[in-house]
Parts: C-alpha cells; structure tokens; sequence
C-alpha cells in the first residue's frame, strides 16, 4: 500500500450502500458439532443476501466471505 496514494473508491451499483463491516465473526462456533456449524453458514449466507437484496453492497467480495466463513466454521 502507497501511503503517499489516495484510497480508491469501491466500485458500487447505483443506489447501492457499501457496508464496510466489522464483519460478524464466527469463530465462536467451532466447538459445534459439523451439522450445526453447516446451519450456521447457511444462515450467514442467507444473512448476507438479505442484505443485498435490500440494497446493500457488501466491500468483501462473495467469494472472500465464503472463504472467511468457512474458515471461521472449520468446514
């Protein structure tokens, strides 16, 4: 990172609010048993299209998400 750069915009649809985050972590789920932690992800997956389908952009691209999820869950 250039800090002498100015921060680049996000590419956004029209209308759209870019949320930022903090992002929920899910971490704290890992003691879960596995079918409990694939409830969960699919709730975070259907959190983050509620939120999109409201308007919102999410700054962390889908794929990132997924991958952050499935990292904090052990899946």
């Amino acid at each position: 990172m250039n800090p002498s750069a100015p921060p680049q915009a996000l590419p956004q649809r029209t209308g759209a609010t870019i949320i930022n985050g903090p992002w929920p972590t899910y971490a704290q789920f890992r003691s879960l048993p596995e079918r409990e932690r694939w409830t969960i992800y699919e709730l975070a997956k259907a959190g983050r299209q509620t939120m999109e389908d409201k308007g919102f952009e999410m700054a962390e691209t889908y794929d990132a998400f997924v991958r952050r999820v499935t990292e904090e869950l052990e899946l």
